[in-house]
């Protein structure tokens, strides 16, 4: 599962969005990460447009990313990203991934920050000047695989598995009780779940 999902996926009970993503493990090795990292501490906007990510259409000065896939007006293309950032306050990263967890916490602070006071004072020509915090956004959202997790909906405390880089999300009747059962077994015993999620009245099933 990328990361990017997690801006349209709804429990499919209640329709409630977002859902809390916890992440076991990635599919995406530690390299990948340190590749991100370094072209955004880098800052060298040449060798980031050279990715392909962004499209600029200098007729209307509008763009669009991986993330913001339509063209939009430049306020337009600030605003969704600045809105895909807020979708990543509801991920736990309880990977033994510390390259992970620093991308994330950087785009949280130092990115989200650096393009909300872009927002402020907007000025396409100047789109450089955050070229790097909206790489590190497209890579991280985009760019990664999520191996295995959990997605939890906080209206009706259902969590949903994601196998094989797959997230399972069916109705009650549908689902694998042994299968899932199994895996939520798993992750406790090997601490990726706390105890204040696990004392919640999970649905469908809980150990």
């Amino acid at each position: 599962m990328k990361p990017w999902l997690l801006d349209i996926l709804a429990c499919p009970i209640d329709k409630f969005y977002p859902l809390e993503l916890y992440i076991f493990n990635f599919d995406t090795d530690s390299a990948a990460f340190n590749e991100m990292l370094s072209m955004y501490e880098n800052r060298t906007v040449n060798e980031i447009i050279s990715t392909g990510i962004f499209e600029f259409s200098e007729k209307n000065n509008k763009l669009r990313d991986k993330v913001s896939i339509e063209f939009h007006s430049i306020t337009n293309y600030i605003n969704n990203i600045l809105s895909s950032i807020k979708e990543l306050e509801n991920i736990i990263d309880n990977s033994n991934n510390s390259m992970s967890k620093k991308c994330l916490n950087l785009i949280l602070s130092q990115v989200q920050e650096k393009i909300r006071r872009f927002s402020q004072n907007i000025n396409i020509e100047k789109i450089n000047e955050i070229l790097p915090e909206l790489y590190l956004l497209n890579k991280y959202k985009v760019g990664i695989e999520i191996e295995s997790g959990i997605l939890f909906c906080k209206k009706c405390n259902r969590w949903y598995p994601i196998m094989e880089t797959i997230p399972i999300l069916l109705s009650d009747e549908y689902r694998d009780e042994k299968k899932e059962r199994k895996f939520l077994a798993l992750a406790i015993e090997k601490n990726l779940l706390d105890d204040k999620f696990l004392k919640q009245e999970l649905k469908p099933y809980k150990i």
